[in-house]
């Protein structure tokens, strides 16, 4: 199947959001070791106490996605070598995916240890979707080589990790409620029904919270759906957020959208203001020159637009 490029959606922020916290990433990864074979492998040659993220700012590339995360961890023999781990989520197919990710990859993982035979560092780069169907492109890469350069076509490893895999019961008994939630939205992104009912799990936990950790997370999380189900469905939604976080001043996708709307209202109609001002002012001006003998009605009529009745009335 042909892959299609697609724009980077808003969601993708909420997973750069919740996993730029190492504590957060750290069990996303080992949830999709359980489900995925090759993270699975990954992840028993490493050290996880050692995770560290690499700063957006070690980055030379301008153009990464709103979801690329960097990070670097030890290998679990305790030699004294570590290596990199990218982390991106994907809203929809890319054709662009593996070039993006390898300009990353040369920009971010690196090694500044003088002396070293070789800066770069070995590299496993994870991508995260939520989709009905599970998606590789790495297999359409890897289908026109001999078995020999499977693993050798991309200058670094990958895996894909269908998010819709990862089960409520991993979500539920996560130490980390944020973390929990945050996963459990993102596998049941494309059902509602199924989504409401392990946020009704998860509710009890939930009222434990923070009360501005509570709100800030049931609000990214509204967002974050609106994406996939639509303001029709985000009701229901919003209806269950509110009965656990509207007293702690919880802001549904809905109210977002509102708000935004009356925003935009009150820009066209100072917008339209401006213009009424800048077109009195010009018709003023026009009046002006012609009353003063400046310029003859002719002329003020050809250079302003303005009809004669218009000029010749009294000035405003």
């Amino acid at each position: 199947m042909e892959e299609k490029q697609t724009a980077k959606k808003p969601h993708d922020a909420f997973f750069r959001w919740l996993f730029a916290d190492v504590k957060h990433l750290r069990y996303l990864l080992e949830f999709a070791g359980k489900i995925n074979v090759d993270v699975g492998a990954f992840l028993s040659a490493v050290n996880l106490d050692t995770l560290v993220r690499i700063p957006d700012s070690y980055s030379e590339v301008y153009e990464t996605g709103d979801a690329d995360l960097a990070f670097r961890v030890n290998v679990l023999t305790g030699a004294p070598v570590f290596v990199g781990i990218l982390v991106e989520h994907k809203s929809g197919r890319d054709a662009n995916m593996f070039n993006q990710l390898a300009r990353y990859m040369r920009s971010v993982m690196k090694r500044f240890d003088e002396g070293r035979l070789f800066d770069g560092l070995p590299t496993m780069a994870m991508i995260f979707y939520n989709g009905r169907d599970n998606w590789n492109p790495l297999e359409l890469l890897e289908k026109d080589y001999p078995a020999y350069f499977h693993g050798m076509v991309l200058p670094f490893r990958c895996a894909f990790v269908n998010m819709s895999e990862i089960p409520d019961s991993d979500c539920l008994a996560c130490e980390d409620v944020a973390t929990g939630l945050g996963i459990a939205a993102m596998a049941h992104a494309y059902d509602k029904d199924a989504f409401l009912e392990v946020f009704r799990q998860f509710k009890p936990r939930l009222r434990k919270m923070p009360s501005n950790e509570l709100s800030c997370l049931l609000e990214k999380i509204s967002l974050y759906l609106l994406e996939y189900l639509g303001k029709e469905v985000m009701k229901e939604l919003n209806m269950a957020f509110k009965s656990i976080g509207q007293k702690y001043g919880f802001v549904s996708a809905g109210d977002v959208y509102r708000q935004e709307i009356a925003e935009a209202d009150q820009r066209a109609e100072a917008e339209h203001q401006k213009a009424e001002i800048a077109e009195a002012e010009k018709l003023n001006t026009a009046k002006k020159l012609v009353c003063d003998g400046v310029i003859s009605v002719e002329n003020a009529m050809a250079y302003f637009g303005y009809s004669k009745e218009q000029i010749l009335a009294e000035r405003q």
